[in-house]
């Protein structure tokens, strides 16, 4: 495939390097953006050269979030089935497609990291932040809980409930204490630290390190991350028949930025944390 929205590299040997690659827009992730990237992620699993691989986002941040200017139902990048809730279940078969993969996937996070950049980095194996990043879902202000909710089984009940009901986002440092990140690093640092880190884990051969993988996570399926992510995603669907809900997709399509903009005015963060 001939790649536009991300770039791929091999920064040292047995590692590959997925940047997303509109920063101009924050790395939003539209379905043509998602669809690249599940190929390249499905082709260096098969690739016995490549033993880890590690995703990040270029410019000023790791990713804002879906392209709210697409229609996400549109060319989706793998088949999940129509009707009600199509969306978060699509987005919930991308999260478990990531977290099958046979190699480790490293999430290395900087600047914004929000709503489905927040689902993206998750479905990692390890995230690793700069200190200063900020990591939230903003979307429980006006739409509707995450399309994957991710949120109690990363950083427990109280964390996730604080962050639902405010929309607030986590300094790196924050999200490392929390556990939605395993460390935090300063920002000028944070690139290297990952490839080290990296580098250890493909000391390890693929054959024995997926094991060493789905040791980890059938342990949380025997606990039900599956079953409750699912079910999450009819959660989801119900909130957008909120009167709150019609009203700011309302206001969506008027225009996406005054839209944003009003949601976090109050709340004095985001966009418009400068003006306040």
């Amino acid at each position: 495939m001939d790649y536009q929205k991300i770039i791929v590299d091999e920064p040292r040997p047995r590692i590959r390097r997925i940047t997303l690659n509109r920063p101009e827009k924050r790395n939003p992730l539209s379905n043509e953006l998602r669809t690249e990237l599940f190929h390249a992620l499905e082709a260096t699993d098969v690739d016995e050269s490549v033993r880890v691989i590690v995703i990040r986002g270029a410019g000023s941040c790791f990713s804002a979030g879906y392209d709210l200017k697409s229609d996400v139902r549109q060319q989706q990048p793998f088949y999940t089935a129509g009707g009600l809730a199509n969306w978060p279940r699509h987005v919930v078969e991308g999260f478990f497609k990531i977290w099958d993969l046979a190699k480790p996937v490293i999430a290395q996070v900087h600047g914004y990291c929000l709503a489905g950049g927040t689902e993206l980095a998750t479905a990692c194996d390890l995230v690793y932040v700069a200190e200063n990043a900020k990591i939230g879902y903003p979307v429980v202000r006006a739409i509707s809980p995450p399309d994957n909710q991710f949120y109690p089984w990363i950083v427990g009940l109280r964390r996730a409930m604080e962050l639902m009901l405010t929309g607030d986002h986590m300094s790196g440092r924050e999200a490392a204490d929390s556990g939605f990140a395993n460390r935090a690093f300063a920002e000028d640092e944070l690139e290297e630290r990952v490839l080290g880190i990296a580098e250890r884990v493909a000391m390890t051969p693929t054959d024995l390190q997926q094991i060493n993988k789905r040791a980890v996570h059938r342990q949380m399926d025997a606990m039900g991350i599956r079953a409750g992510i699912r079910a999450g995603t009819e959660m989801q669907q119900l909130a957008t028949f909120t009167a709150s809900t019609q009203a700011h997709l309302a206001d969506m399509r008027q225009g996406l930025t005054q839209a944003l903009s009003k949601r976090d005015q109050a709340f004095g963060d985001y966009r418009t944390a400068d003006k306040k």
